[in-house]
């Protein structure tokens, strides 16, 4: 019993672990390039200045933030993906990036909480987190699954 409580307790853990190549991955299209996303992930997580570039274009700012966590450098770059999208923005030049990014970080900076900001920006933040993740594979039916046997019922014991 022990054992599986601790499992379970685990769990959620590891399900919301992230790492700097798992959140570069994440948000290469949205930077457009995968250097443009490194500098923006590590960027917010060490809160030092982020670099954007596409051609000759190059922007450069300072998260108001400080230092973030994973957790919230992933929440920050979705709700700066979403306020881009729900512009009709799927390409964002540097300077886009830039100010959709700063306009979550300054909201965050000044002491709002994530759905606070997704709020603010009429987004859902559940809806904008889940939108993230891969869609689940339905069940596979296995027709070789033998069924199993019936069991004889137990005769009745004399009294």
């Amino acid at each position: 019993m022990k054992r599986t409580m601790l499992v379970l307790l685990a769990w959620p853990l590891a399900v919301m672990a992230q790492s700097e190549s798992q959140l570069v991955e994440r948000y290469t299209a949205l930077a457009g390039s995968k250097q443009n996303a490194t500098s923006l992930v590590n960027g917010l997580r060490d809160g030092k200045e982020v670099k954007l570039t596409r051609g000759s274009t190059t922007e450069t700012f300072m998260p108001p933030t400080g230092k973030m966590g994973y957790g919230n450098v992933d929440n920050a770059l979705a709700l700066a993906a979403a306020s881009l999208e729900k512009k009709g923005i799927t390409r964002p030049t540097p300077a886009q990036l830039e100010a959709s990014v700063l306009g979550v970080l300054k909201l965050r900076a000044d002491g709002k909480g994530w759905g606070q900001i997704a709020r603010v920006q009429g987004v859902k933040l559940g809806e904008v987190k889940r939108a993230e993740k891969p869609e689940r594979v339905a069940k596979v039916d296995r027709p070789n699954k033998p069924e199993r046997p019936h069991k004889p019922q137990r005769p009745e014991r004399p009294r």
